[in-house]
């Protein structure tokens, strides 16, 4: 592994896997209520942490899983892509992310899986992204200095922090369990206030 980077399958089968993975991450989204700008905001009032819960468990899935199978050596993780940092325009990037979700009450996924779903507000933020993306590929000549500026070029969290990566993955794995914990009080909390 990586199949399609070791030629299991050419670029017509990595594209129809690419389909399937897809609709299998939004059937879960919507199964999880993640559609909903209601559920999604109720994040950011600490009332329903839906949202941190099913990230943090996808990420912690994936890292644990790619760490073990690269230890028993079914996964090579040399040869799994790692998209190059830029630190200042991915951090403004960043900000603008949080404004929109904050805003429109989604992320790009989810925003997704509520207008499939027949969610006007989902087609709103889908739209808007879709805007955004057409603005930006109109002034990306003036913008590419900034686009390419402060790189780190393909960086990890262990090379950052010169750690070994059995330690970050201990540390985030042990944040994810305190963050679960935390959040299952806030929720108890909110839902007792409600009461």
């Amino acid at each position: 592994m990586p199949l399609y980077e070791n030629g299991a399958f050419g670029p017509g089968v990595a594209l129809v896997v690419a389909l399937g993975i897809g609709f299998v991450f939004g059937f879960f989204l919507e199964r999880g209520g993640l559609g909903s700008a209601r559920k999604l905001a109720a994040q950011f009032y600490l009332t329903d942490l839906t949202v941190l819960k099913v990230m943090f468990t996808a990420i912690v899935t994936a890292m644990l899983g790619s760490f073990w199978l690269s230890r028993i050596g079914v996964l090579d993780l040399s040869q799994v892509y790692v998209p190059a940092t830029y630190v200042l325009p991915q951090a403004v990037g960043g900000l603008v992310f949080g404004i929109g979700f904050v805003t429109g009450g989604l992320c790009p996924g989810t925003s997704c899986v509520a207008a499939a779903t027949g969610r006007t507000d989902g087609a709103g933020v889908l739209l808007g992204m879709c805007a955004g993306i057409f603005v930006f590929g109109e002034f990306y000549t003036q913008l590419q200095g900034f686009y390419n500026a402060t790189p780190l070029g393909e960086v990890t969290l262990p090379e950052l922090l010169g750690v070994s990566r059995g330690a970050v993955v201990f540390a985030i794995t042990f944040m994810a369990l305190g963050a679960f914990h935390v959040a299952g009080r806030l929720e108890r909390r909110a839902s007792a206030g409600e009461a």
